[in-house]
């Protein structure tokens, strides 16, 4: 049987399962390979730091060298994170005649256009499944399953942490601060997990898909975003109260005039799909004009699921599928016209969520809805629960408004002038709402 030899730059925690998958279950990707794929150098820092999974002698390495002059390995799975030195690593293992797969999603959102123009100048290929949405294959399903299709929509919780986080406030009433303390824990967050709650991980993510779905030349730092980092139990509690639950939803829509793009906590109707994503699972559900919705369900994050995806890009690349795709696919081609335009966030429609702090006397809602009439956004219900302290009423009572549809900017123009009336108590809350 024909051989592959594979290298490893980064034993971490995806680098580990990478190796585990390889070494221990050889049967299963030789079986699919239709060869060996061989395990031959795993590139680390530390030499001396214990490893999780139980390498053959010779194959640890602390010289990146090693892979770089090694005629004999054609694919390198670089799992380092971050921008630097990933990126030039990278270029160094493409220069030296490697074929490149990676998990790195912050990397390709921000040098994807380079680095892919570099691999198609040196007739090598660069295959990244796992850089969004871990062990669900939404690369392949869009970019091959889904080609005979003009993709409308996609609709995806592409953030596990955060979905964590979320459903742990809310099923349980958990605080923020606890369950990013549980989340760490876990290990689906980071010591520092501000990309992940501040929708910056979910923008990078959804910039590749909305270049892959749509061919749309975006920065994922232009992607409108809104993380968890500021939700209120509250508002968890309102949203069912309404038939909804909060998620960090990443959307792109196809209008005839551009492509609409965002990241923003939002209202989703309990029973559909969308809703019921728990913990630390990605979902995606992508709409394409031939076949319809189709919904994608898993672990988006995790040792196993995301080396899942990684091994089954070394096989690909292997066997030589990936070549065929990366060459002929308009993946961050600099020389291929962005198909789509982006819409202005100002003139996105949708529904929202509204709630504030109001004085508690006559003349209050009435002057709410007098400014939400100026900005022409219509009320489709509203919750105001009695709220008492004793046997006196409470100086201000909490105000839940629910809007037909309208602009973004008609509610901001809206959120501003309603902050600003004598009435009302502190900001106003504003959240997007999806039926």
């Amino acid at each position: 049987m024909k051989k592959t030899n594979v290298a490893i730059v980064g034993m971490g925690t995806v680098g580990t399962g990478v190796a585990r998958l390889i070494l221990d279950h050889g049967d299963r990707t030789s079986r699919h390979a239709g060869r060996t794929i061989w395990l031959k150098k795993a590139v680390v820092r530390d030499l001396a730091k214990p490893r999780e999974v139980d390498l053959p002698d010779g194959v640890v390495t602390d010289s990146l060298g090693d892979v770089i002059h090694d005629p004999e390995i054609s694919v390198v799975a670089q799992l380092i994170g971050g921008l630097e030195p990933a990126r030039t690593i990278m270029l160094q293992l493409m220069e030296s005649g490697k074929d490149i797969v990676t998990a790195n999603k912050a990397l390709l959102a921000e040098h994807g256009p380079e680095l892919f123009t570099r691999a198609r100048e040196l007739g090598r290929s660069i295959a990244f499944e796992a850089a969004v949405a871990g062990g669900i294959p939404i690369i392949a399903n869009i970019s091959q399953c889904l080609s005979a299709n003009q993709l409308q929509s996609l609709e995806g919780i592409l953030n596990g942490t955060s979905n964590f986080i979320v459903t742990q406030m809310d099923e349980r009433g958990a605080s923020y601060d606890d369950v990013v303390k549980q989340a760490q824990e876990l290990g689906y967050a980071e010591a520092d997990p501000t990309m992940d709650v501040d929708g910056t991980d979910a923008a990078q993510k959804l910039a590749i898909l909305a270049h892959l779905a749509f061919g749309a030349t975006v920065d994922w730092s232009d992607i409108p975003k809104i993380g968890i980092d500021n939700l209120d139990p509250a508002d968890l509690q309102y949203a069912r109260e309404l038939g909804y639950r909060i998620k960090l939803l990443a959307v792109a829509n196809l209008a005839d005039d551009g492509l609409e793009l965002s990241v923003a906590p939002t209202l989703v109707r309990i029973g559909t799909p969308l809703a019921e994503v728990r913990d630390a699972f990605n979902a995606i559900r992508v709409v394409g004009d031939a076949v319809g919705p189709v919904f994608y369900h898993g672990l988006g994050a995790g040792q196993m699921p995301t080396a899942s995806a990684v091994v089954a890009d070394v096989i690909d690349t292997a066997v030589g599928r990936t070549k065929l795709t990366f060459q002929t696919l308009e993946y961050f081609n600099i020389e291929q016209p962005p198909r789509v335009k982006l819409l202005d966030a100002l003139t996105l429609m949708g529904r929202y969520y509204f709630r504030l702090h109001v004085a508690n006397h006559p003349g209050t809602l009435a002057a709410i809805a007098a400014v939400l009439e100026k900005h022409a956004i219509s009320i489709a219900s509203v919750i105001q629960h009695e709220n008492t302290v004793g046997a006196a009423k409470a100086d201000s009572v909490p105000l839940v408004i629910m809007t037909h549809e309208a602009s973004e900017g008609s509610a901001q123009g809206a959120t501003v002038a309603i902050e600003a009336l004598a009435a009302v108590t502190g900001p106003v809350v504003r959240l997007r709402v999806k039926d």
